[in-house]
């Protein structure tokens, strides 16, 4: 599942080249401590996922396999460690059905198939919680305390080096809900709390630190300003409305994210399922609120929040089977609706792309996106088919729930998802590229080993550090419009616009000369200037 199509489409703007190309830098510049763009400091995000990435390049090559090779892997470790902790918790019935289910929902699909760094800041998040729970239940029995702490210490301390303190934040404020809960009843042991700060601060030291060490306290103070400036404003125009992320969560975690309600109490439940149960509900509503509260909305900030969910669908389908709980009417309405409004889009994607002309007065006002309909891409009829196969199989999964066929229906639901995701990413995801930005792309690969200086003018790009490869060896490097624009450049000075600059930028800069125009894009070159 995860391995398929992995470097069919080129990695695409921002995070995913943003990422590759650190990684990229890392093994050009021999530098692997310092994470860079452009060879100068980046101070957005720490390490680790560049190191795998690098790992992965120094094996296969610079390319868009090794950039999203490290999360097809986490994908794989993921469904591992669910399925241990299912088996252990649980039983191994529920899951084989964690596993399942969480393979089959839209978004963690996607993302062991993407360059980003969130599948391994999630799971290491997860382990830590999961962790803690074990630490909770062993303080009741006093067994292995302190290994069950030290663990989960360790990889919130990983946590932290993949993207940051928020691993630290999750993980607390997780602990701090399920604290109030079981204030009654739980010892509080003061020196656990300072073994674990002290464990999780060595663990993001070893890295942090040595950077402090090096380079003294200048990146770190970027490094939290940038982290404040997420939570504070609607960075680099990622604003959303109020309830983005729970609305992000419920269509992109179809069908968990509507299998997971109407659980039964248990009275009965053993206790570290109870507290590890707690924890599920307690990270989930902190990911939810707290990045409800942050101004920026991008969509994997709520990542974390597909973990809980497909626990508590999972343990939901357990109870399902074993005659604990029922399925509401108002469920199998609801995965009859979102089913039927991904097969419309699985269906309309093809014929739009067929007749482009259908949305195009909808464009009116955007004509960069109106020019990015004109890329010639192929749209051959046979691709609504699968989107009818999969419409078909909803309502059949329909009609086995409403006949009780529970089992039956559950996993023709998953396998249908599973499928609809391999026809998504392999046959639709390269046809949607040609659209957003493979003119640009193509251009820089055009210019790979050139003595020529590039830039992007009025748009935020990585895409020309990684896909011209610019450095000092290779010839191509790359420079702020600005510079381009105000500059006697001694050699050729590529600039690539939006179709919406383009009449600005050549009554201002006459020295530009208009190379071609494709799909949205304008490429330029500057007059050599002595």
């Amino acid at each position: 599942m995860f391995f398929h199509s992995l470097g069919k489409v080129p990695l695409f703007d921002w995070d995913e080249i943003n990422f590759a190309e650190s990684a990229r830098e890392m093994i050009s510049s021999g530098n692997y401590l310092r994470v860079q763009i452009n060879y100068e400091p980046f101070w957005e995000k720490p390490p680790f996922f560049f190191w795998l990435q690098s790992v992965a390049m120094h094996l296969f090559g610079v390319g868009e396999f090794a950039a999203r090779l490290p999360n097809a892997i986490c994908g794989i470790v993921t469904l591992l460690v669910l399925y241990s902790v299912g088996r252990r918790l649980h039983n191994e019935r529920m899951a084989r059905w964690w596993t399942l289910i969480y393979a089959a929902a839209f978004l963690p699909h996607l993302y062991f198939k993407s360059g980003i760094i969130d599948p391994w800041f999630n799971l290491f998040i997860f382990i830590s919680i999961y962790f803690l729970s074990r630490l909770m239940d062993a303080q009741a029995s006093g067994k292995k305390r302190i290994l069950f702490l030290y663990l989960s210490a360790l990889f919130a301390g990983l946590g932290i080096i993949t993207k940051g303190p928020v691993a630290l934040l999750v993980v607390l404020l997780t602990y701090l809900v399920f604290l109030i809960i079981y204030r009654k009843t739980l010892k509080i042991y003061w020196t656990d709390y300072i073994q674990w700060g002290l464990a999780a601060a060595f663990v993001s030291t070893l890295w942090f630190g040595l950077e402090i060490i090096q380079n003294g306290w200048w990146f770190l103070e970027e490094f939290i300003t940038y982290q404040i400036r997420l939570a504070k404003t609607e960075d680099a125009g990622h604003g959303g409305f109020l309830l983005y992320h729970f609305v992000v969560v419920f269509i992109g975690c179809f069908p968990a994210s509507i299998l997971m309600w109407g659980g039964q109490k248990e009275p009965d439940r053993p206790l570290q399922q109870q507290y590890f149960r707690t924890m599920m509900i307690a990270s989930l509503g902190v990911i939810l609120v707290v990045f409800t509260l942050v101004k920026t909305k991008i969509v994997h900030y709520s990542s974390f929040a597909y973990l809980p969910v497909g626990y508590l669908a999972a343990a939901q389908i357990d109870a399902l089977l074993s005659g604990k709980a029922h399925l509401k009417k108002w469920q199998t309405g609801l995965i009859l609706g979102l089913g039927v409004l991904w097969s419309v889009i699985f269906i309309a994607l093809p014929l739009i792309g067929q007749h482009p002309e259908w949305i195009r007065p909808l464009l009116e006002k955007d004509p960069f996106a109106a020019a990015n309909l004109k890329a010639q891409v192929e749209w051959g009829s046979w691709l609504i088919i699968p989107g009818f196969i999969f419409l078909g199989a909803i309502i059949c999964v329909f009609v086995l729930l409403r006949k009780k066929q529970i089992r039956q229906g559950l996993l023709l639901l998953l396998m249908a998802c599973i499928m609809a995701m391999q026809v998504l990413l392999s046959l639709f995801a390269p046809r949607i590229e040609q659209y957003s930005q493979h003119a640009a792309i193509e251009f820089f690969r055009s210019i790979r080993g050139q003595s020529a200086y590039v830039g992007t003018y009025g748009y935020k790009s990585y895409a020309h550090y990684f896909y011209a490869e610019v450095g000092k060896e290779s010839g191509v490097i790359a420079k702020p419009a600005d510079w381009i624009l105000s500059t006697a450049t001694d050699k050729p000075a590529y600039l690539v616009s939006k179709i919406t600059e383009k009449e600005n930028l050549l009554n201002y800069y006459p020295s530009l000369k208009v190379l071609y125009e494709k799909n949205g894009f304008v490429f330029y070159i500057k007059s050599l200037q002595r």
